[in-house]
């Protein structure tokens, strides 16, 4: 099966430079200043010496402004509430919420997440050629596609969710990130998930364990936790009463 459509993630980014990027427009910066103070930051990290207009520090500035200021994905509330996340959070607790913007801005992002994280539920190591093979089987021959992939890769490495071992190209697991039930970290993170879902819809036990949010430890939420949310319908099925989450007002 052929999938269609734009990639978006195709740089590797740092994770201090999501952080920083998310301190800019928590500061108030509009997109000229984020702009002008990305170009300084990463002046002497990405195309050092370079001019180009779509050089690679002009693709990253492109992709961490979509995550933290420009990118509209159909929740657009959830980049608001991610950065009053971040203005309370401790630095080490922080990237669960860079994880689930990205995700929800660039949702191959998550495919690449979710098919590692599949593979790492079975194995204990997963080569990148495991993670490509199944991408193929989705998206099919995309130079595109497998160039980005290989990139979100080690964006998993740099982030520190995923270990490199002695053999090249072949990962292991960090031990998972384990986030509090306490606070909105966890819903906001199944909002996230939510949104990059297709059909912005899913049963609340399954976004919890969603292969995508491999990196993290959690606990389900009451669905009490969203049924005060006006842009979120909360709806019970079937003889266990399954919850499932959708995107939207009833």
């Amino acid at each position: 099966m052929t999938e269609t459509g734009q990639i978006g993630f195709s740089q590797r980014l740092q994770l201090p430079w999501l952080e920083y990027t998310a301190n800019l427009a928590l500061s108030g910066f509009d997109r000229r200043e984020m702009t002008q103070s990305l170009q300084e930051y990463l002046r002497d990290k990405l195309s050092v010496g370079g001019q180009s207009e779509r050089g690679n520090r002009e693709k990253a500035i492109s992709i961490l402004l979509g995550i933290w200021l420009v990118g509209k994905p159909d929740f657009p509330e959830l980049r608001l509430m991610g950065l009053e996340l971040l203005r309370t959070l401790p630095r080490q607790q922080q990237v669960p919420v860079h994880w689930g913007m990205t995700m929800a801005v660039y949702p191959f992002f998550g495919v690449v997440a979710e098919n590692l994280g599949r593979l790492l539920r079975l194995q204990e190591t997963v080569s990148s050629a495991q993670v490509l093979r199944r991408l193929k089987e989705r998206y099919g021959e995309r130079e595109t596609v497998l160039r980005a992939a290989k990139r979100i890769l080690r964006v998993f490495v740099d982030w520190g969710v995923l270990m490199d071992t002695e053999t090249p190209g072949v990962y292991r697991h960090v031990e998972e990130n384990r986030v509090s039930p306490q606070g909105d970290v966890v819903p906001w993170l199944l909002l996230a998930r939510l949104v990059a879902n297709d059909a912005h819809s899913g049963a609340l036990k399954v976004l919890a364990q969603h292969p995508s949010l491999f990196p993290f430890s959690m606990e389900t939420p009451s669905p009490r936790t969203f049924e005060n949310r006006k842009d979120v319908t909360v709806r019970s099925y079937g003889f266990e009463n399954e919850v499932f989450l959708t995107i939207g007002p009833s």
